[in-house]
């Protein structure tokens, strides 16, 4: 066969499954191909041209196109999207692949080879490309960024592979910013205008990183608001510009349209409303929102929580800190310490599965054509003999994928029994956890250094300038990755055990990192569970400034997260109430309380509100 003839199969091959997906079967757009690029307008599609030779790499990019146009024909409304697209660039840019994801979303779930294609497309636009990590004020980065974690997040599809580094700090960078924006726009791509509007609240809380603002929207939708006459004028005009650039905006060149500085304005106002009621609780001793950074360096200003250096902070692995033979002895102690709790396990384990199942499937749809037979309805079988039998159906529940991160006080204070008991209290519930399911993460927090380190040589070589903010070294430890299987990191929790590693606690940043490094994971329902025995304290910082300086901060950490943040947070006081810094606390005093505390406890987490 000739290669004029087999790509001319492959293209009426094309245009039969382009027409097909996307409900074009009238022919009311010709399909052609020529160029070097895809275009769709109200009158053709233009598709690429095939080279003489038919390549893969081409054939794929081909379908990939192909398949895209056609779920934008079936999917998308282009008046309405026109209409709701802001003004300004660079907004209107990351909108447009917005809705391309949403597009995707809603027209990949039961095609899995227009997946895969539209999968290649993304793979090969990044083929070149590298995408920088954020801080470097690259505004096509951010773009890049923004459309890959919105992909993810709404159709499930993997981001390229040389894009992950990038991305694992980008999506805390963002996530930071947009709250539980991401779950909102995922459980909307059905609706066209609902999912727009929750991008545009998407790109007003992103407004101070993109740089833009929109000048005509607010007024226009206060006017549609408030006048009808305006309103109906207004739709006349835009069908009528509509109508003129049809072509355009069809093939991804979608024009300006209103915008709402305002409601971005709304809401800074209501933000820094919220600011200040912050303040006023913390008695203006604390920023209002402690998660958004720190300040760092040299402030004669005692308002702020700030850090002196963060240079000489760490974040490392248990297994960096100790050697493998001595971890696995550390183990065997904590093993003996568990022996006599295998009992509360295995309840809690079964009391927590029958919790999930439960929630998965609880309600029956009835009076079904097929399915399983209604017994309770078999006497129509002799009552109403002219009547068809009656089926029912286990109705499949929304469960939501979920991640738990145990954060545990590395502190002095939990010298012996204290930090037993949760390490015991860790390893109980990643045990359990992940054989129901979901993903645990274990953390660990302390200092470097009794009384400063490298962070207070500094501070002194510098004249000990006043409010240095924090003036310890941060030691963060990961004892076991969310990914990671019990079995392979058992050994590390044995760690808390060693004499030398429990020193200092900076509670307020612990809980900054760990929510950080939540709001990265793709889970839907994130949990941060911390394990503490009372108040943050570093002698050197408390000397050196007021002396709640890191309680306050604490407190107000607290706050952002359980009135503001989509994770949930709870925490387990070790023989201390912690409950007047945690909404949602229980106490223990004694590694017997283990099983019934932590069965109720996490039992109850699984109740959604």
């Amino acid at each position: 066969m000739t290669n004029k003839s087999e790509n001319s199969q492959f293209q009426i091959a094309t245009a039969s499954t382009l027409k097909a997906i996307s409900g074009n079967l009238d022919n009311e757009r010709e399909i052609k191909f020529s160029g070097t690029s895809s275009h769709l307008s109200s009158k053709e599609i233009r598709l690429p041209q095939i080279l003489k030779e038919l390549d893969k790499e081409q054939l794929n990019s081909l379908r990939g196109e192909a398949d895209k146009i056609a779920l934008k024909i079936k999917y998308h409304d282009p008046i309405l999207h026109t209409k709701l697209t802001p003004k300004s660039e660079l907004s209107s840019q990351i909108f447009q692949l917005a809705e391309e994801a949403r597009i995707e979303a809603e027209g990949t779930k039961k095609l899995l080879g227009v997946k895969n294609n539209l999968q290649e497309l993304v793979v090969r636009k990044f083929k070149e490309a590298v995408l920088p990590i954020p801080g470097n004020d690259d505004k096509e980065a951010l773009v890049n960024a923004l459309h890959l974690v919105i992909r993810e997040k709404i159709t499930g599809s993997d981001s390229p592979s040389n894009t992950s580094i990038s991305l694992e700090k980008w999506r805390p960078w963002i996530n930071s910013r947009i709250g539980n924006l991401l779950n909102q726009l995922s459980e909307n791509t059905q609706d066209q205008e609902i999912f727009a509007k929750k991008t545009k609240e998407l790109l007003t809380a992103l407004q101070a990183d993109i740089g833009e603002t929109d000048n005509n929207n607010s007024n226009n939708e206060d006017d549609n608001e408030d006048n009808n006459s305006d309103q109906n004028e207004n739709e006349d005009d835009n069908n009528s510009s509509q109508g003129e650039s049809e072509d355009d905006q069809e093939a991804g060149l979608d024009g300006g349209a209103d915008t709402q500085e305002d409601q971005g304005e709304l809401d800074g106002e209501a933000q820094d409303g919220d600011s200040e009621d912050q303040e006023g609780e913390g008695e203006g001793e604390i920023a209002s929102n402690p998660l958004a950074g720190h300040n760092q360096g040299k402030s004669q200003d005692s308002s702020n929580y700030q850090v002196f250096s963060s240079k000489f902070d760490e974040i490392v692995n248990a297994t960096d800190l100790c050697e493998e033979e001595e971890l696995s002895r550390l183990r065997a102690t904590l093993d003996k310490q568990l022996e006599t709790l295998q009992g509360a396990i295995a309840r809690l384990a079964n009391k927590l599965q029958r919790k999930l199942q439960a929630k998965q499937n609880r309600t029956w749809n009835f009076d079904l054509e097929e399915g399983m037979l209604d017994a309770s309805k078999l006497s129509r079988i002799i009552t109403q003999p002219l009547f068809p039998l009656s089926y029912k159906q286990e109705k499949d529940m929304k469960f939501r994928d979920t991640i738990v991160t145990l954060l545990i006080d590395n502190s002095g204070s939990m010298r012996g029994r204290p930090i037993t008991i949760a390490a015991i209290c860790a390893d109980i519930m990643a045990r359990t956890l992940e054989r129901c399911g979901v993903k645990v993460e274990i953390l660990g927090f302390t200092t470097k250094a009794w009384k400063g380190g490298q962070s207070r040589e500094q501070w002194i070589n510098d004249g000990k300038p006043s409010y240095p903010g924090r003036l310890n070294d941060l030691r963060h430890i990961i004892y076991k990755p969310a990914d990671t299987p019990w079995r392979r990191a058992k050994n590390s929790l044995g760690l808390m055990l060693r004499e030398g590693v429990l020193k200092e606690n900076i509670d307020g940043e612990a809980l900054i990192w760990a929510h950080e490094r939540l709001l990265g994971r793709l889970e839907d329902r994130k949990i941060l569970m911390v394990i503490s025995d009372g108040a943050p304290v570093d002698d050197t910082t408390l000397s050196s400034n007021s002396g709640n300086y890191l309680e306050l901060h604490l407190k107000q950490v607290i706050s952002f997260i359980e009135n503001r943040s989509p994770i949930e947070l709870v925490a387990i006081g070790i023989g201390h109430d912690v409950t007047r810094y945690y909404n949602k606390a229980v106490t223990l005093t004694d590694a017997e309380q283990l099983g019934g505390a932590l069965t109720e406890q996490l039992a109850d987490l699984f109740n959604e509100d």
